[in-house]
């Protein structure tokens, strides 16, 4: 089955020239004119990726991108604008998966969309990892803890990942984003910290007093053997 992508953009000649690429390029492309229309079609139909403009009018991409992570994990491409770093840290930390900054060409947009489908699809390794209440099974791209299932984003799971990869060891912020894929991401050290903050709370760890990722002040994080 072809993947299935949802453009939420007010440029129409923008709409135009994405879907007539990215269909020849085997995909089925969907429109949303603004924010409440991309809710609104998110909330009726399945989608594969959702690529989202930041700036439009009425809710803006950022507010739609809080929304959907609200009830759903499904990877999102923050379209920006070129040179404005604080939508890309804010997009990110509001769990977008990758950002592009316009004007972009449509063999880069093809590229990061496949990207993120491929970092969020199951695969067939089977391999498990066990870190102290932490079951992360690879192939499946599912987290249980404690016996119950953890939803995660993209971004979040591969994170996971790298900590649990390396128990008892402290993993810089840098070298966390690089081993999660987002070595391009560069956004510095809060969208990680923020990704942090949510894997802790998904996780049920105390952010006062964690027991699970323990923060290692100045330095980055680590993922205890408890």
């Amino acid at each position: 089955m072809p993947s299935r992508v949802l453009l939420v953009d007010d440029d129409l000649r923008l709409h135009e020239l994405l879907k007539s690429y990215l269909e020849e390029n085997g995909f089925v492309v969907a429109s949303a004119r603004d924010g409440r229309e991309g809710l609104d079609r998110v909330t009726r139909e399945p989608f594969d990726v959702i690529l989202l403009d930041v700036m439009m009018p009425g809710m803006d991409g950022l507010e739609v991108c809080r929304r959907i992570r609200e009830k759903s994990t499904i990877p999102i491409v923050m379209l920006t604008a070129k040179g404005d770093e604080t939508d890309r840290v804010v997009g990110l930390e509001l769990g977008a998966d990758d950002y592009l900054a316009k004007p972009f060409g449509p063999r880069e947009l093809l590229a990061r969309i496949r990207a993120v489908l491929r970092r969020a699809a199951p695969t067939e390794v089977s391999k498990i990892i066990r870190s102290g209440p932490i079951e992360i099974d690879l192939g499946a791209r599912r987290v249980v803890n404690k016996g119950a299932d953890v939803e995660l984003t993209g971004i979040e799971f591969d994170l996971l990942v790298a900590l649990a990869e390396r128990p008892g060891r402290v993993v810089s912020r840098e070298t966390l984003l690089e081993l999660a894929g987002r070595s391009d991401a560069h956004v510095g050290d809060r969208a990680v910290d923020v990704h942090v903050s949510h894997l802790r709370q998904k996780l049920g760890d105390d952010a006062r007093t964690p027991k699970l990722i323990k923060t290692v002040r100045g330095v980055g994080y680590v993922l205890t053997r408890e």
